[in-house]
């Protein structure tokens, strides 16, 4: 059984740990209650940035930065001592993770699985990893029960505070697994081994997926002034108004995102397997087949989008981007940006990473003027 839930057959199992992660994990109340981590780390990028005073800077190498160690902090709490080293082996192992080696090509081939190099280097980065967060989980389960032992007994009802490991005395992620898997209702028990598993790939979203659709929004504002002028303009007036850095009437800047996902999809070709035998445009497709639907050739099928190459103001979804849109929204509140010299709107490299991601193949590099009209 396939621990994680991205890659897990379409079963009792996948219905049941979805669900725990809709009504639990990421549920709307748990991911408010992570807000002051998410504005503590933006703050920390605009300081960061700030110090630069107009020079060029890796703005993807900060994206990643803040938002690696905002999902590490909303997941491990206070546990986590040793938190740069964790970050760098999960950063390694997603990239790895999402490339193509020889083998991919030839998969019936039991000699090229053998040898294969990345192969080899993600069953050493697992090792390590796994050495890191069973350290982790017995630290949670440890402080969990000292807590229980000094308090009596661990509120888990109703809307009451729940106290856990968080930075906040809250739960974190991994206490909210723990808090599940105690309480012995679930169909299928989980072990550290699936939440290690479910964990991981809530980093890979939380922190690839995330920070790519920023690294990609700012390289499209900058090729589009007049939609980058556009943008910091409702930041500029609605935050002034509110007198917060409230996103949730940036209503542009929402659609601007969208844009971007419909051109940029974080991850373009998704993995699905078929229920049962079916026939596509003429194509027999068995029961259990594994397929992978192309969304980005999708976002871009001139059948469906008039100028699929050109932007425009997509009306899709409505639900909140939260990881995406306050780093967004300070990003074009606090700064001037501009491109290096040498570099125009027009040529400025947009190809992307080979691989089952497709964030930027280069790093984005801008320089950033401080704006002065702080409401603060």
């Amino acid at each position: 059984m396939h621990a994680a839930i991205s890659f897990s057959p379409y079963d009792d199992y996948w219905r049941q740990m979805r669900r725990i992660c809709i009504l639990e994990l990421l549920s709307a109340k748990q991911v408010k209650s992570f807000g002051s981590i998410r504005n503590d780390e933006v703050l920390n990028l605009v300081k960061s940035i700030r110090s630069f005073a107009g020079k060029p800077i890796n703005l993807t190498e900060k994206i990643i930065s803040t938002m690696s160690a905002t999902t590490c902090r909303a997941a491990f709490g206070k546990v986590c001592k040793d938190k740069e080293t964790l970050i760098k082996i999960m950063r390694k192992a997603l990239a790895l993770s999402g490339g193509f080696d020889l083998a991919d090509l030839f998969p019936s081939s039991k000699m090229l699985k053998t040898l294969s190099w990345n192969k080899l280097k993600l069953l050493a980065m697992r090792r390590k990893l796994d050495e890191i967060l069973d350290g982790i989980i017995g630290e949670h389960k440890e402080n969990l029960a000292k807590m229980s032992n000094g308090n009596g007994e661990l509120d888990h009802t109703g809307d009451s505070k729940r106290m856990g490991n968080g930075e906040f005395g809250n739960e974190d992620l991994v206490d909210v697994f723990l808090r599940i898997k105690e309480s012995g209702e679930l169909q299928f028990p989980i072990d550290n081994d699936k939440i290690k598993a479910v964990i991981s790939e809530m980093f890979s979203a939380g922190t690839e997926s995330s920070s790519s659709t920023i690294n990609w929004t700012m390289a499209e504002l900058m090729r589009n002034p007049r939609v980058m002028a556009k943008a910091q303009a409702e930041v500029r007036e609605t935050f002034n108004r509110q007198k917060t850095t409230d996103t949730q009437n940036l209503k542009y800047l929402k659609l601007v995102i969208k844009e971007t996902l419909r051109l940029h999809s974080p991850l373009p070709l998704i993995p699905r397997a078929s229920r049962e035998d079916c026939e596509v445009n003429g194509y027999f497709i068995p029961a259990n087949a594994k397929v992978f639907v192309n969304t980005w050739e999708i976002g871009r099928d001139p059948k469906y989008w008039t100028n699929p190459e050109r932007r425009r103001i997509c009306p899709g979804l409505t639900f909140g981007l939260t990881g995406v849109e306050l780093p967004l929204a300070q990003l074009l509140y606090n700064f001037d940006w501009k491109l290096p010299e040498g570099i125009s709107p027009d040529n400025l490299n947009m190809i992307e990473n080979s691989g089952m991601t497709a964030s930027r193949k280069e790093d984005l590099y801008l320089s950033a003027d401080p704006f002065t009209n702080d409401f603060s």
